[in-house]
Protein backbone atom coordinates (compact mmCIF):
# COMPACT_ATOMS: atom_id res chain seq x y z
CA UNK A 1 0.00 0.00 0.00
CA UNK A 2 1.25 3.39 -1.54
CA UNK A 3 0.73 6.96 -1.16
CA UNK A 4 3.14 7.01 -4.43
CA UNK A 5 3.03 8.64 -7.15
CA UNK A 6 3.33 7.86 -10.63
CA UNK A 7 7.56 6.77 -11.45
CA UNK A 8 8.71 7.92 -15.00
CA UNK A 9 12.24 6.35 -14.25
CA UNK A 10 11.23 2.92 -14.37
CA UNK A 11 13.66 -0.11 -15.88
CA UNK A 12 12.21 -2.13 -19.27
CA UNK A 13 10.09 -4.87 -18.39
CA UNK A 14 11.93 -7.64 -19.81
CA UNK A 15 10.76 -10.02 -22.03
CA UNK A 16 7.76 -7.34 -22.97
CA UNK A 17 7.83 -5.94 -26.60
CA UNK A 18 4.68 -3.86 -27.01
CA UNK A 19 4.20 -0.16 -24.91
CA UNK A 20 2.53 0.00 -21.77
CA UNK A 21 0.30 2.54 -23.18
CA UNK A 22 -1.19 0.24 -25.60
CA UNK A 23 -2.48 -2.17 -23.34
CA UNK A 24 -5.56 -2.31 -21.36
CA UNK A 25 -3.27 -2.08 -18.31
CA UNK A 26 -1.52 0.71 -19.79
CA UNK A 27 -5.07 2.39 -19.63
CA UNK A 28 -5.89 1.29 -16.42
CA UNK A 29 -2.62 1.74 -14.64
CA UNK A 30 -3.32 5.56 -14.15
CA UNK A 31 -6.59 5.24 -12.77
CA UNK A 32 -5.71 2.17 -10.04
CA UNK A 33 -2.67 4.39 -9.22
CA UNK A 34 -4.88 7.67 -8.77
CA UNK A 35 -7.32 5.27 -6.24
CA UNK A 36 -3.97 3.74 -4.63
CA UNK A 37 -2.55 7.48 -3.85
CA UNK A 38 -5.74 8.76 -2.45
CA UNK A 39 -6.57 5.56 -0.87
CA UNK A 40 -3.15 5.68 0.71
CA UNK A 41 -2.88 9.08 1.70
CA UNK A 42 -5.96 9.44 3.48
CA UNK A 43 -7.17 5.74 4.53
CA UNK A 44 -3.44 5.36 5.77
CA UNK A 45 -3.40 6.88 9.03
CA UNK A 46 -6.66 4.62 10.06
CA UNK A 47 -4.86 1.49 8.66
CA UNK A 48 -1.40 2.49 10.83
CA UNK A 49 -3.26 2.67 14.20
CA UNK A 50 -5.23 -0.35 13.25
CA UNK A 51 -1.82 -2.17 12.75
CA UNK A 52 -0.23 -1.00 16.06
CA UNK A 53 -3.25 -1.46 18.21
CA UNK A 54 -3.35 -4.91 16.27
CA UNK A 55 0.41 -5.37 16.68
CA UNK A 56 0.20 -4.95 20.33
CA UNK A 57 -2.91 -7.18 20.50
CA UNK A 58 -1.01 -10.21 18.74
CA UNK A 59 1.55 -9.91 21.17
CA UNK A 60 -0.98 -9.81 24.26
CA UNK A 61 -1.44 -13.08 24.54
CA UNK A 62 2.42 -14.06 25.86
CA UNK A 63 2.17 -11.08 27.97
CA UNK A 64 -1.15 -12.22 29.11
CA UNK A 65 0.38 -15.41 30.62
CA UNK A 66 3.04 -13.72 32.39
CA UNK A 67 1.34 -11.17 33.87
CA UNK A 68 -2.06 -13.18 35.11
CA UNK A 69 0.24 -16.27 36.16
CA UNK A 70 -0.58 -16.33 39.70
CA UNK A 71 -4.32 -16.75 38.43
CA UNK A 72 -3.35 -18.73 35.63
CA UNK A 73 -1.73 -21.47 37.03
CA UNK A 74 -1.48 -23.91 40.26
CA UNK A 75 1.44 -25.50 41.84
CA UNK A 76 0.97 -29.64 41.28
CA UNK A 77 0.20 -31.71 44.76
CA UNK A 78 -2.22 -34.15 43.36
CA UNK A 79 -4.92 -35.16 41.33
CA UNK A 80 -7.65 -33.20 40.66
CA UNK A 81 -10.51 -32.85 42.49
CA UNK A 82 -14.27 -33.07 41.26
CA UNK A 83 -15.31 -30.13 39.68
CA UNK A 84 -18.18 -29.56 41.58
CA UNK A 85 -16.32 -28.77 44.75
CA UNK A 86 -14.47 -26.64 42.37
CA UNK A 87 -17.98 -24.77 41.52
CA UNK A 88 -18.48 -25.06 45.21
CA UNK A 89 -15.14 -22.76 46.22
CA UNK A 90 -16.49 -20.15 43.70
CA UNK A 91 -19.09 -19.97 44.99
CA UNK A 92 -18.37 -19.74 48.53
CA UNK A 93 -15.63 -16.81 47.36
CA UNK A 94 -18.81 -14.98 45.64
CA UNK A 95 -21.83 -15.57 47.06
CA UNK A 96 -23.41 -12.43 45.54
CA UNK A 97 -22.68 -14.11 42.02
CA UNK A 98 -24.16 -16.63 39.96
CA UNK A 99 -22.28 -19.10 37.94
CA UNK A 100 -23.04 -19.33 34.51
CA UNK A 101 -20.33 -21.16 33.05
CA UNK A 102 -16.94 -23.44 33.91
CA UNK A 103 -13.51 -23.47 32.06
CA UNK A 104 -12.22 -26.80 33.48
CA UNK A 105 -8.37 -26.62 33.86
CA UNK A 106 -7.01 -28.82 30.90
CA UNK A 107 -3.66 -29.15 31.38
CA UNK A 108 -1.15 -30.16 34.55
CA UNK A 109 -0.36 -26.61 36.29
CA UNK A 110 -3.55 -25.19 35.16
CA UNK A 111 -6.37 -23.11 37.07
CA UNK A 112 -10.04 -23.68 36.36
CA UNK A 113 -11.71 -20.68 35.32
CA UNK A 114 -15.24 -20.51 36.90
CA UNK A 115 -17.56 -17.73 34.71
CA UNK A 116 -20.13 -15.89 36.94
CA UNK A 117 -22.86 -13.25 36.60
CA UNK A 118 -21.55 -10.46 39.25
CA UNK A 119 -22.43 -7.33 40.67
CA UNK A 120 -19.95 -4.41 39.34
CA UNK A 121 -19.02 -6.50 35.98
CA UNK A 122 -19.42 -4.37 33.48
CA UNK A 123 -21.85 -5.57 31.01
CA UNK A 124 -20.80 -8.01 28.08
CA UNK A 125 -18.61 -9.67 30.48
CA UNK A 126 -18.00 -12.14 33.24
CA UNK A 127 -16.26 -12.66 36.22
CA UNK A 128 -13.83 -15.20 36.19
CA UNK A 129 -12.59 -16.72 39.53
CA UNK A 130 -9.35 -18.66 39.17
CA UNK A 131 -9.46 -22.13 41.50
CA UNK A 132 -6.63 -24.20 42.22
CA UNK A 133 -8.28 -27.62 40.96
CA UNK A 134 -5.75 -29.76 43.55
CA UNK A 135 -6.96 -27.55 46.43
CA UNK A 136 -10.45 -25.60 46.02
CA UNK A 137 -8.30 -22.54 46.96
CA UNK A 138 -9.13 -19.80 45.42
CA UNK A 139 -6.59 -17.75 43.67
CA UNK A 140 -7.28 -15.06 42.24
CA UNK A 141 -10.57 -13.39 40.07
CA UNK A 142 -10.62 -10.96 36.85
CA UNK A 143 -13.70 -9.70 34.70
CA UNK A 144 -12.77 -12.15 31.37
CA UNK A 145 -14.45 -11.24 27.73
CA UNK A 146 -15.45 -13.04 24.71
CA UNK A 147 -15.11 -17.08 24.05
CA UNK A 148 -11.24 -16.80 24.16
CA UNK A 149 -11.50 -15.30 27.68
CA UNK A 150 -9.23 -12.44 27.18
CA UNK A 151 -8.54 -11.30 30.28
CA UNK A 152 -8.15 -7.10 31.28
CA UNK A 153 -4.84 -6.72 29.26
CA UNK A 154 -5.95 -8.32 25.95
CA UNK A 155 -9.51 -6.99 26.16
CA UNK A 156 -8.08 -3.19 26.39
CA UNK A 157 -6.05 -3.76 23.72
CA UNK A 158 -8.58 -6.01 21.39
CA UNK A 159 -11.55 -2.49 22.51
CA UNK A 160 -8.25 -0.35 21.33
CA UNK A 161 -8.38 -2.24 18.17
CA UNK A 162 -11.89 -2.37 17.68
CA UNK A 163 -13.26 0.97 18.26
CA UNK A 164 -10.29 3.12 20.44
CA UNK A 165 -12.58 2.53 23.62
CA UNK A 166 -14.90 5.15 21.76
CA UNK A 167 -17.58 2.70 21.73
CA UNK A 168 -19.94 3.02 18.21
CA UNK A 169 -18.92 5.60 17.35
CA UNK A 170 -15.40 4.57 17.48
CA UNK A 171 -16.18 1.56 15.54
CA UNK A 172 -16.57 3.91 12.00
CA UNK A 173 -12.99 4.17 12.30
CA UNK A 174 -12.60 -0.02 12.50
CA UNK A 175 -14.41 -0.52 9.76
CA UNK A 176 -13.64 2.24 7.23
CA UNK A 177 -10.17 0.91 7.78
CA UNK A 178 -10.86 -2.70 7.20
CA UNK A 179 -12.78 -1.38 4.46
CA UNK A 180 -10.42 -0.05 2.42
CA UNK A 181 -7.50 -2.18 2.96
CA UNK A 182 -8.15 -5.08 1.02
CA UNK A 183 -8.21 -2.19 -2.24
CA UNK A 184 -5.56 -0.50 -1.49
CA UNK A 185 -3.72 -4.14 -0.96
CA UNK A 186 -4.85 -5.21 -4.32
CA UNK A 187 -4.46 -1.71 -6.21
CA UNK A 188 -0.85 -2.17 -4.69
CA UNK A 189 -0.36 -5.82 -6.03
CA UNK A 190 -1.81 -5.02 -9.35
CA UNK A 191 0.80 -1.63 -9.92
CA UNK A 192 3.53 -4.13 -8.61
CA UNK A 193 3.09 -6.25 -10.51
CA UNK A 194 2.07 -4.06 -13.56
CA UNK A 195 5.78 -2.57 -13.24
CA UNK A 196 8.26 -2.62 -15.77
CA UNK A 197 11.81 -4.36 -14.36
CA UNK A 198 15.22 -5.43 -15.40
CA UNK A 199 15.17 -8.93 -13.55
CA UNK A 200 12.49 -11.12 -12.21
CA UNK A 201 13.74 -11.82 -9.30
CA UNK A 202 13.01 -7.34 -8.13
CA UNK A 203 9.43 -8.86 -8.30
CA UNK A 204 10.19 -10.91 -4.85
CA UNK A 205 13.43 -9.05 -3.45
CA UNK A 206 13.95 -6.21 -2.80
CA UNK A 207 16.19 -4.44 -5.91
CA UNK A 208 20.14 -4.97 -5.30
CA UNK A 209 22.11 -1.57 -5.55
CA UNK A 210 18.81 0.78 -5.86
CA UNK A 211 18.93 4.13 -4.05
CA UNK A 212 16.63 6.58 -2.47
CA UNK A 213 13.26 6.65 -3.90
CA UNK A 214 13.69 3.56 -5.81
CA UNK A 215 15.14 1.61 -3.16
CA UNK A 216 11.87 2.57 -1.01
CA UNK A 217 9.98 1.68 -3.19
CA UNK A 218 11.50 -1.67 -4.03
CA UNK A 219 10.67 -2.44 -0.30
CA UNK A 220 7.48 -1.49 -0.55
CA UNK A 221 6.45 -3.92 -3.20
CA UNK A 222 7.88 -6.41 -3.09
CA UNK A 223 7.42 -6.94 1.31
CA UNK A 224 3.57 -5.77 0.24
CA UNK A 225 3.95 -8.98 -2.28
CA UNK A 226 4.86 -11.12 0.70
CA UNK A 227 1.52 -9.52 2.74
CA UNK A 228 -1.02 -8.89 0.66
CA UNK A 229 -2.53 -12.16 0.80
CA UNK A 230 -2.85 -11.91 4.28
CA UNK A 231 -4.23 -8.22 5.12
CA UNK A 232 -6.46 -9.20 2.12
CA UNK A 233 -7.85 -12.25 4.88
CA UNK A 234 -7.64 -9.87 7.38
CA UNK A 235 -9.66 -7.37 5.88
CA UNK A 236 -12.70 -10.01 5.22
CA UNK A 237 -12.49 -11.10 8.39
CA UNK A 238 -12.64 -7.97 10.41
CA UNK A 239 -15.56 -7.13 8.30
CA UNK A 240 -17.50 -9.73 9.90
CA UNK A 241 -17.56 -7.80 13.37
CA UNK A 242 -18.07 -4.22 11.46
CA UNK A 243 -21.76 -2.50 11.88
CA UNK A 244 -22.66 -2.34 8.14
CA UNK A 245 -20.47 -4.93 5.93
CA UNK A 246 -21.23 -7.16 8.90
CA UNK A 247 -24.68 -7.24 8.53
CA UNK A 248 -24.50 -8.15 4.66
CA UNK A 249 -21.89 -10.50 5.46
CA UNK A 250 -24.35 -12.25 7.70
CA UNK A 251 -27.39 -12.02 5.83
CA UNK A 252 -25.64 -13.69 2.46
CA UNK A 253 -24.09 -16.45 4.91
CA UNK A 254 -27.92 -16.94 5.86
CA UNK A 255 -29.01 -16.76 2.45
CA UNK A 256 -25.58 -19.59 1.48
CA UNK A 257 -26.65 -21.95 3.59
CA UNK A 258 -23.53 -21.13 5.62
CA UNK A 259 -25.38 -20.30 9.09
CA UNK A 260 -22.78 -21.66 11.90
CA UNK A 261 -25.31 -23.89 14.06
CA UNK A 262 -25.47 -24.31 17.42
CA UNK A 263 -26.69 -27.60 19.98
CA UNK A 264 -29.89 -27.42 20.97
CA UNK A 265 -30.09 -27.70 24.99
CA UNK A 266 -33.73 -27.18 25.65
CA UNK A 267 -35.83 -29.09 27.35
CA UNK A 268 -39.00 -30.57 26.09
CA UNK A 269 -40.00 -27.39 24.03
CA UNK A 270 -37.71 -26.27 20.91
CA UNK A 271 -35.20 -23.13 20.96
CA UNK A 272 -31.43 -23.97 21.66
CA UNK A 273 -29.22 -22.58 23.84
CA UNK A 274 -26.04 -20.28 23.78
CA UNK A 275 -23.53 -21.16 20.72
CA UNK A 276 -20.27 -20.44 20.07
CA UNK A 277 -19.53 -16.37 19.08
CA UNK A 278 -16.10 -14.59 19.32
CA UNK A 279 -15.37 -11.17 20.88
CA UNK A 280 -18.36 -9.35 20.79
CA UNK A 281 -20.60 -12.22 18.96
CA UNK A 282 -21.55 -14.28 21.38
CA UNK A 283 -21.41 -15.14 25.35
CA UNK A 284 -21.34 -17.33 27.76
CA UNK A 285 -24.82 -18.60 28.50
CA UNK A 286 -25.53 -16.10 31.06
CA UNK A 287 -28.91 -17.12 32.61
CA UNK A 288 -30.70 -18.07 35.77
CA UNK A 289 -29.51 -20.87 37.77
CA UNK A 290 -32.23 -24.11 37.25
CA UNK A 291 -34.12 -25.29 39.86
CA UNK A 292 -35.23 -29.02 40.24
CA UNK A 293 -33.25 -32.10 39.83
CA UNK A 294 -29.66 -31.77 38.59
CA UNK A 295 -27.01 -34.57 38.23
CA UNK A 296 -24.13 -32.25 39.05
CA UNK A 297 -21.28 -30.89 36.62
CA UNK A 298 -19.48 -33.88 37.12
CA UNK A 299 -22.18 -36.36 35.81
CA UNK A 300 -22.36 -34.09 32.76
CA UNK A 301 -18.98 -34.11 31.69
CA UNK A 302 -18.94 -37.47 32.21
CA UNK A 303 -21.74 -37.96 29.74
CA UNK A 304 -19.99 -35.77 27.64
CA UNK A 305 -16.75 -37.51 27.26
CA UNK A 306 -19.00 -40.61 26.79
CA UNK A 307 -20.09 -39.17 23.93
CA UNK A 308 -16.70 -38.15 22.41
CA UNK A 309 -16.22 -34.17 23.89
CA UNK A 310 -13.32 -33.88 25.76
CA UNK A 311 -10.02 -32.25 26.11
CA UNK A 312 -10.16 -28.51 26.69
CA UNK A 313 -13.53 -27.50 27.00
CA UNK A 314 -16.28 -25.19 28.35
CA UNK A 315 -19.22 -26.41 30.38
CA UNK A 316 -22.27 -23.58 30.42
CA UNK A 317 -24.59 -24.73 33.21
CA UNK A 318 -28.37 -25.38 33.22
CA UNK A 319 -31.01 -22.78 33.58
CA UNK A 320 -35.23 -23.22 33.78
CA UNK A 321 -36.02 -25.31 30.43
CA UNK A 322 -32.01 -25.85 29.39
CA UNK A 323 -29.78 -28.20 29.99
CA UNK A 324 -25.74 -28.74 30.49
CA UNK A 325 -23.74 -27.55 27.11
CA UNK A 326 -20.40 -28.95 26.70
CA UNK A 327 -18.82 -28.27 23.98
CA UNK A 328 -15.05 -28.54 22.83
CA UNK A 329 -12.60 -25.30 22.84
CA UNK A 330 -9.51 -26.31 21.23
CA UNK A 331 -8.61 -24.30 18.34
CA UNK A 332 -5.39 -25.90 17.79
CA UNK A 333 -4.86 -28.07 14.31
CA UNK A 334 -6.98 -30.29 13.78
CA UNK A 335 -9.33 -28.75 16.12
CA UNK A 336 -11.78 -29.97 18.34
CA UNK A 337 -14.80 -28.26 18.12
CA UNK A 338 -17.84 -30.77 18.67
CA UNK A 339 -20.27 -29.89 21.34
CA UNK A 340 -23.05 -32.22 22.96
CA UNK A 341 -26.28 -31.07 25.43
CA UNK A 342 -27.19 -33.12 28.34
CA UNK A 343 -30.34 -33.55 30.34
CA UNK A 344 -29.60 -31.93 33.96
CA UNK A 345 -32.78 -34.84 35.64
CA UNK A 346 -30.89 -38.06 34.33
CA UNK A 347 -27.62 -37.18 32.90
CA UNK A 348 -28.91 -38.31 28.80
CA UNK A 349 -26.75 -36.72 25.86
CA UNK A 350 -30.36 -34.68 24.10
CA UNK A 351 -28.10 -33.28 21.96
CA UNK A 352 -25.37 -33.53 19.73
CA UNK A 353 -23.38 -31.35 17.12
CA UNK A 354 -20.02 -32.45 15.31
CA UNK A 355 -17.99 -29.99 14.24
CA UNK A 356 -17.68 -32.17 10.88
CA UNK A 357 -21.20 -31.59 10.29
CA UNK A 358 -21.22 -27.83 9.77
CA UNK A 359 -21.76 -26.51 6.32
CA UNK A 360 -18.30 -25.60 4.57
CA UNK A 361 -19.10 -21.83 4.79
CA UNK A 362 -18.95 -22.07 8.34
CA UNK A 363 -16.04 -23.71 8.75
CA UNK A 364 -14.29 -21.36 6.99
CA UNK A 365 -16.03 -18.70 8.84
CA UNK A 366 -14.89 -20.03 11.95
CA UNK A 367 -11.13 -20.61 11.16
CA UNK A 368 -11.18 -17.26 9.13
CA UNK A 369 -12.66 -15.18 12.67
CA UNK A 370 -9.95 -17.36 14.97
CA UNK A 371 -7.47 -16.62 12.53
CA UNK A 372 -8.26 -13.04 13.23
CA UNK A 373 -8.45 -12.92 17.18
CA UNK A 374 -4.93 -15.22 16.99
CA UNK A 375 -6.23 -18.43 18.32
CA UNK A 376 -6.84 -20.67 15.76
CA UNK A 377 -3.68 -22.21 15.73
CA UNK A 378 -1.66 -20.68 19.00
CA UNK A 379 1.37 -19.04 19.14
CA UNK A 380 2.23 -19.34 15.64
CA UNK A 381 -1.06 -17.84 14.58
CA UNK A 382 0.06 -14.86 16.67
CA UNK A 383 3.48 -14.73 15.38
CA UNK A 384 1.57 -14.37 12.03
CA UNK A 385 -0.57 -11.89 13.04
CA UNK A 386 2.39 -9.63 14.13
CA UNK A 387 4.55 -10.19 11.41
CA UNK A 388 1.76 -8.97 9.18
CA UNK A 389 1.07 -6.04 11.39
CA UNK A 390 4.91 -5.29 11.28
CA UNK A 391 4.68 -5.36 7.37
CA UNK A 392 1.73 -3.36 6.70
CA UNK A 393 3.37 -0.58 9.45
CA UNK A 394 6.43 -0.48 7.23
CA UNK A 395 4.06 -0.56 3.96
CA UNK A 396 2.73 2.64 5.26
CA UNK A 397 5.81 4.58 6.69
CA UNK A 398 7.20 3.57 3.23
CA UNK A 399 4.47 4.92 1.00
CA UNK A 400 4.23 8.21 3.28
CA UNK A 401 8.32 8.59 2.41
CA UNK A 402 7.81 8.28 -1.39
CA UNK A 403 4.95 10.31 -1.41
CA UNK A 404 7.19 13.30 0.38
CA UNK A 405 10.20 12.59 -1.87
CA UNK A 406 8.14 13.19 -4.46
CA UNK A 407 7.15 16.50 -3.60
CA UNK A 408 7.60 19.02 -6.53
CA UNK A 409 10.88 21.00 -5.54
CA UNK A 410 13.55 20.58 -2.92
CA UNK A 411 13.11 24.19 -1.92
CA UNK A 412 9.19 23.79 -1.02
CA UNK A 413 9.49 21.73 1.86
CA UNK A 414 6.02 21.47 2.19
CA UNK A 415 5.38 20.32 -1.06
CA UNK A 416 4.16 16.90 -1.43
CA UNK A 417 4.01 14.02 -4.27
CA UNK A 418 1.27 14.79 -7.24
CA UNK A 419 -1.24 11.67 -8.12
CA UNK A 420 -1.90 10.80 -11.23
CA UNK A 421 -3.54 13.16 -13.65
CA UNK A 422 -7.34 13.27 -13.56
CA UNK A 423 -9.28 12.06 -16.60
CA UNK A 424 -7.37 8.50 -16.87
CA UNK A 425 -10.73 6.56 -16.77
CA UNK A 426 -11.21 7.90 -20.39
CA UNK A 427 -8.69 6.18 -21.97
CA UNK A 428 -10.13 2.86 -20.69
CA UNK A 429 -11.81 0.63 -23.29
CA UNK A 430 -15.65 0.76 -22.73
CA UNK A 431 -15.74 -3.21 -22.22
CA UNK A 432 -13.15 -2.66 -19.42
CA UNK A 433 -14.52 0.63 -17.92
CA UNK A 434 -18.77 -0.75 -17.65
CA UNK A 435 -17.68 -3.86 -15.65
CA UNK A 436 -15.70 -2.16 -13.65
CA UNK A 437 -17.75 0.64 -12.66
CA UNK A 438 -20.93 -2.31 -12.09
CA UNK A 439 -18.82 -4.21 -9.68
CA UNK A 440 -17.42 -0.98 -7.92
CA UNK A 441 -21.26 -0.15 -7.24
CA UNK A 442 -22.13 -3.46 -6.06
CA UNK A 443 -18.62 -3.81 -3.69
CA UNK A 444 -19.77 0.02 -2.73
CA UNK A 445 -22.89 -1.07 -1.76
CA UNK A 446 -22.26 -4.01 0.03
CA UNK A 447 -19.06 -2.59 2.02
CA UNK A 448 -21.64 0.77 2.92
CA UNK A 449 -18.70 2.41 4.17
CA UNK A 450 -16.21 1.80 1.18
CA UNK A 451 -18.86 2.99 -1.06
CA UNK A 452 -19.49 6.20 0.95
CA UNK A 453 -16.00 7.20 1.41
CA UNK A 454 -15.71 6.89 -2.42
CA UNK A 455 -17.98 8.64 -2.92
CA UNK A 456 -16.36 11.91 -1.09
CA UNK A 457 -12.88 10.93 -2.22
CA UNK A 458 -14.83 11.39 -5.62
CA UNK A 459 -16.76 14.80 -5.02
CA UNK A 460 -13.42 16.48 -3.21
CA UNK A 461 -11.04 14.87 -6.41
CA UNK A 462 -14.13 16.80 -8.61
CA UNK A 463 -13.80 20.31 -6.61
CA UNK A 464 -10.04 19.89 -6.57
CA UNK A 465 -10.44 19.83 -10.54
CA UNK A 466 -12.66 22.70 -10.51
CA UNK A 467 -10.19 24.49 -8.84
CA UNK A 468 -7.58 24.01 -10.82
CA UNK A 469 -9.01 24.87 -13.86
CA UNK A 470 -10.60 28.14 -12.39
CA UNK A 471 -6.95 28.74 -11.35
CA UNK A 472 -5.90 27.95 -15.17
CA UNK A 473 -8.84 30.61 -16.77
CA UNK A 474 -7.71 33.37 -14.46
CA UNK A 475 -4.05 32.98 -14.37
CA UNK A 476 -3.80 32.96 -10.71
Amino acid sequence: MSVDAPDQGAAPDAGTGRAESTSTWGALRPLVLRLHFYAGLLIAPLLLVAAVSGLLYSLSFQAEKFVYRDELTAPVSGPYLPLGAQVDAAREARPDATVTAVWPAYEEGMTTRVLMDAPGVAEGRSLAVFVDPYTTGIRGELPSYGSSGALPLRAWLDELHRDLHLGDVGRYYSELAASWLWVVALGGLLLWLGRRRRTKRDLVLPERGAKGRRRTLSWHGSVGLWAVTGLVLLSATGLTWSRYAGENIGALQDRLGGATPTVSAAIGEGGAAGGDGHEGHGGTGHGTQRQGADIGIDVAVAAAHEAGVDGRIAVTLPSDGTGYVVKETDTQYPVHLDSVAVDPADGRVIDELRFADYPLLAKATRFGIDGHMGVLFGLANQLVLAALMGALILLIVWGYRMWWLRRPTKERTLGAGRPAPRGAWRKVPVTVLLPLAAATAAAGWFVPMLGISLLVFLAVDIALGAAARTRARTGS
